[in-house]
């Protein structure tokens, strides 16, 4: 665990890419947002998905805490083990911070009349909808979905190089045509839409959970062999 400690702190050698650059995209979002807002008459309701910019970034993110770093603790001898633990341990953190943020920054959005605009960047039907612990975790499980989706297509690469990543990315494609294909035969789009409709956004959570933590296997499985 002192290992894992020690990348944590390495991962966090350059604060700009895990906490500088999320924070300006969530500036720049907001701004550019709220000027856009300003701009557009009458006194309806506004809405725009440019506050979740940052969690996209994170997909990035993924790619980067493993390409810039995994060669350099392997040089130093730390075990991917403890690489894996370090790192992961701290963007979960790091992301539920995220989903806190953006749950307080709804509750401002309110306060203030959608930023004064009656605009909406954080606070959005279904999402924010309910108590405050289904927000958090959405979002948290949001941002680690695509955390990890980077991180794995980075150690895919890391193992088996342009090969590997265009293998996964076939296979996805395969399953999502396969998907496809089954429900179009059974003619069962009115049940899947009937079943999404049914969903809150806590239970949209716990499945991309699911999926989360099959990436985090998958992650951990592939970066045991991985060779910097």
């Amino acid at each position: 665990m002192n290992r894992a400690f020690k990348v944590a702190r390495l991962q966090l050698a350059n604060k700009w890419t895990l906490i500088g650059i999320p924070l300006v995209i969530l500036a720049a979002g907001i701004l550019v947002s709220l000027a856009i807002f300003t701009f557009i008459p009458g006194g309806s309701e506004k809405f725009s998905g440019a506050g979740q910019a940052p969690l996209w970034y994170f997909f990035a993110v993924g790619i980067q805490s493993l390409t810039l770093t995994f060669p350099f603790s392997q040089g130093l001898s730390v075990s991917r083990r403890a690489y894996y633990i370090g790192t992961v341990g701290l963007v979960l953190v790091l992301t539920l911070l995220w989903g806190v943020l953006y749950y307080l920054l709804g509750l401002l959005e309110d306060a203030t009349n959608g930023w004064g605009v009656q605009g909406h960047l954080f606070h959005f039907p279904w999402v924010s909808d309910g108590p405050w612990y289904r927000t958090v975790l959405f979002f948290w499980i949001a941002t680690m979905f695509l955390f990890f989706i980077g991180f794995w297509s980075a150690t895919l690469y890391k193992r088996w190089r342009a090969t590997g990543l265009l293998v996964a990315g076939i296979a996805v494609a395969a399953l999502l045509v396969a998907i496809i294909v089954v429900v179009n035969l059974s003619n069962g789009w009115i049940a899947v839409g009937s079943w999404f409709a049914a969903q809150t956004s806590l239970s949209i959570g716990g499945y991309v959970a699911i999926i989360v933590a099959l990436l985090g296997i998958g992650s951990f499985l592939t970066l045991r062999r991985t060779t910097p």
